[in-house]
């Protein structure tokens, strides 16, 4: 019989959690994250280098023999929710998460992981980034050991020194980014850019076989995911609780309005119960027992908490949310990119009612 799981954070988490918020309070800050959403160059690779040889988060997840930290999906968790807070654009959910778990799964990765783990190359898988964890997705023709074909939507390719890529024969292959073409493709979310990814006659290795390893990297990528998207919230909601506190309408605090405490509270129960399931998800992830219903659980819930976090800040911050040198939009977007990314809330609610056997009426 399991035991009741321990959702609350640990000494050791909330320490990893001081860390990395002061790492990205001296490189994310929301005038630098704008200005770099408005170059050629989305990613903060100076951050990302910072999380992952600075503090070795990139291989949290990769046991110690094999070059990781050998830690639990519960410590990257709270890594993605500061992520999330931070709105920081750095390849850490790709590549850290997705693409090191797809490795995890396979055989023949032949030191890749280490270096994912070490930060020394980034890594993206190559399916689109809207595919939900058992859903089916696209491959490329494996001919004559090269591989061909346009695979579109692929979150951070831009970044990847790697790409994993699942092909026609059933095999998961790695491809250096050099031998492919990556074309950027217009994102809402300025942060995590989405790209087209062509293979024309592009060598590989094989790794493994394709659908074990996508399904546990997309089930890892939307677990975790609920992680950023509480952050996300939670960032959102102190910020518009502090912005009414300190504005003043007929002298007195806007905060003090019934109607706008009414939407406030309301936020707060729906953070709240964010935070239970993304937890949940990250301890299901990191013990192994319950993950699909509680994956499905998390992105059932998150993303409409996100999106409304983000659209009432948006509102409650007035005229100055509307600007482009508030930071509000970059979290509305994420949140809204979020919402779509390794399946929707509603293919998550249709996936748990097959997992627990709920017949539609």
């Amino acid at each position: 019989m399991s035991t009741q799981p321990d959702l609350l954070y640990s000494e050791e988490e909330e320490a990893l959690r001081a860390a990395v918020r002061d790492l990205l309070t001296d490189h994310c800050d929301a005038p630098g994250v704008i200005a770099r959403t408005e170059s050629d160059a989305p990613h903060d690779l100076e951050a990302w280098k910072a999380l992952a040889d600075g503090m070795g988060l990139a291989g949290l997840l990769v046991p110690e023999d094999r070059g990781g930290q050998g830690a639990t999906h519960r410590e990257v968790a709270v890594v993605l929710e500061e992520l999330g807070r931070a709105v920081a654009p750095v390849p850490y959910l790709t590549s850290a998460v997705v693409a090191t778990e797809a490795l995890l799964a396979c055989e023949a990765e032949d030191g890749l992981l280490a270096e994912l783990a070490s930060g020394r190359r980034i890594g993206a898988l190559a399916v689109a980034l809207n595919v939900a964890p058992g859903a089916a997705y696209k491959v490329v023709r494996h001919e004559d050991g090269a591989l061909n074909g346009e695979l579109t939507a692929i979150a951070d390719a831009s970044a990847a020194d790697v790409l994993l890529v699942p092909a026609d024969d059933g095999g998961l292959y790695a491809v250096d980014a050099d031998a492919v073409t990556v074309t950027p493709q217009v994102s809402l979310d300025l942060t995590r850019p989405v790209a087209t990814v062509s293979l024309d006659g592009a060598p590989g290795r094989l790794l493994g076989d394709a659908e074990p390893a996508v399904r546990r990297a997309l089930s890892a990528g939307a677990g975790l995911l609920a992680s950023e998207q509480l952050g996300l919230a939670e960032w959102t909601l102190t910020e518009t609780v502090r912005h009414l506190k300190d504005r003043k309408q007929f002298n007195r605090p806007v905060g003090g309005f019934q109607a706008l405490k009414h939407r406030l509270a309301q936020l707060w129960l729906e953070v709240v119960n964010l935070r239970a399931a993304a937890r949940n998800a990250a301890d299901a992830l990191a013990t192994g027992e319950d993950v699909e219903v509680a994956v499905a659980v998390a992105q059932a819930y998150a993303a409409p908490v996100a999106v409304h976090a983000a659209e009432e800040a948006l509102q409650l911050h007035g005229g100055i949310g509307m600007t482009w040198e508030h930071p509000v939009h970059l979290y509305l977007k994420r949140a809204k990119a979020d919402s779509i990314a390794y399946g929707t809330a509603g293919a998550h609610r249709e996936a748990l009612a097959g997992f627990i056997d709920l017949q539609a009426p």
